[in-house]
């Protein structure tokens, strides 16, 4: 819950934890607060969408590059630096998940694939 002053416009002017003398009272997700906070709806999703196509367009590169359609060296250096520090982001993470595709294979501590729960070790 929030305080909220607004201003002659009816336009939120200032949010407030505390209670404020002649505040009105909204909840955290209301709209005008929302608003007033910058998270729209709207820019969250595109966002979202923004970074689903940045993970494709990883894999695609991946995939020319495994087929010798392009060379990581014809990309500009900002571009290979980026590539890098986020392919190794990447396997770090997952370095540290369970492998479903691969079973019986260990990922950093983590046993995958068991079939005989006799072998989990306590």
């Amino acid at each position: 819950m929030f305080y909220v002053l607004r201003n002659a416009a009816g336009q939120i002017s200032s949010l407030h934890n505390d209670p404020v003398v002649g505040a009105q009272t909204l909840p955290a997700d209301h709209p005008d607060v929302r608003a007033f906070m910058g998270l729209d709806d709207g820019q969250q999703q595109f966002a979202n969408m923004d970074a689903g196509l940045v993970r494709v367009l990883e894999d695609l590169i991946d995939a020319l590059i495994r087929r010798n359609v392009l060379c990581i060296t014809d990309l500009p250096m900002e571009a290979q630096l980026k590539l890098f520090d986020r392919k190794h982001f990447r396997e770090g993470a997952q370095t540290h998940s369970l492998d479903l595709f691969n079973p019986g294979q260990v990922r950093g501590d983590v046993q995958a694939g068991v079939t005989d729960w006799s072998q989990v070790k306590d």
